[in-house]
Formats: C-alpha cells, sequence, structure tokens
C-alpha cells in the first residue's frame, strides 16, 4: 500500500515567535497601509492561517517559507505578541532549498489580486447596506481615493446618494478626533 499523504496543515504547532526566523530570499513586499490592515486582521480575527516552515535542526529554528508579514505582526505588536503569548502558529515542510524557494513563489504568486470589478460589487453592498464610508475604509483597508474611485466605477448614483459628488466627511472628522490630523 503506497504512503498516503498528509497535508502539513493538520499539524499545526503554536512556536515561540523567539524560535523563527526569515528566510533570504523572499521576494514579498507588503506596503505599511496593508500591514496596518494585517495588524487589524489578526486582532480582529485572530491567525487564521499558520507560517510555513523548514525546521533547521542545527539550529533548533524554523525558517519562513511563507508568512513572513504575519510573522512580523507578531514581532511588531505588542497587543497581538501579548495576546497570543508569543506563540506563532506555524506548520512544517521538508523541502530541500530549491523547493523551499519554489514553494515560496507558489505561495505568495497563488494569492493573487484583488479584481477592480468583484471589490466594486463589495463597495456597492457595504454600502447598500447601510455601512459609512470611516467604516469601510477602517475595516477593508481602503483610502479615501479608492473607496472614491470603487464607487465612480461602479456607475451606481446611489452610492453618491446622500452627496453631490465624493465621499462623506466622516472621515476627516475620525482623524481630528483620534490627534491623527
Amino acid at each position: 500500500m503506497e504512503n498516503e499523504f498528509t497535508s502539513p496543515v493538520y499539524a499545526v504547532k503554536a512556536v515561540p515567535v523567539e524560535k523563527v526566523m526569515a528566510n533570504s530570499y523572499n521576494p514579498n513586499v507588503v506596503a505599511p497601509p496593508e500591514m496596518k490592515l494585517l495588524e487589524l486582521s489578526i486582532w480582529e480575527d485572530g491567525y487564521t492561517m499558520p507560517c510555513v516552515c523548514y525546521y533547521v535542526l542545527e539550529k533548533d529554528m524554523y525558517e519562513l517559507v511563507d508568512g513572513y508579514h504575519r510573522y512580523m505582526v507578531m514581532k511588531t505588536s505588542r497587543r497581538i505578541y501579548e495576546r497570543e503569548k508569543g506563540l506563532l502558529p506555524v506548520v512544517v515542510i521538508d523541502k530541500d532549498l530549491s523547493n523551499r524557494m519554489a514553494s515560496t513563489i507558489r505561495h505568495n504568486r497563488a494569492r493573487g489580486t484583488h479584481s477592480i470589478e468583484l471589490m466594486t460589487n463589495i463597495v456597492a453592498e457595504l454600502v447598500s447596506s447601510g455601512m459609512s464610508d470611516n467604516w469601510i475604509m477602517r475595516n477593508i483597508g481602503m483610502d479615501k481615493d479608492e473607496l472614491l474611485r470603487l464607487k465612480q466605477v461602479s456607475g451606481l448614483t446611489s452610492l453618491f446618494a446622500d452627496r453631490e459628488f465624493g465621499l462623506s466627511d466622516e472621515w476627516e472628522e475620525e482623524l481630528y478626533e483620534n490627534g491623527t490630523k
């Protein structure tokens, strides 16, 4: 009988973040607004995807294959580090360096990009369900210009029903309230 393959996700480990290290070959970069959104996502939803690592026996360390930015959130967000007790969810793969590099690229590329059409539909649905511009910007990581563009692309005049043209001024009010402006 042939060996049955078991996906690594069925063996998630809680590893102290201090025992995890970045690899030297990940080309993926995340802009600061998306890093803030990732931190918010992990704060609101918890870690929903483990990091993928290779265990380096000689160093007794876990080298990242995928999940560098989730790892960085744990290292840089005190509130998440404390809530998670410094433990990062990790799955381990056992592959040579070339195959780990290929895995990193496959993970990065498989995430894809967001479709403008689908994002426009989501914004329209959120607006029609009563969500404010401020709520949309804060909860799905958009700035006011991106939200305005998606509203314009939709062609639905109902998205601008309460204004002549543009976004509400709530986002400015919150910036003042939070001392950001």
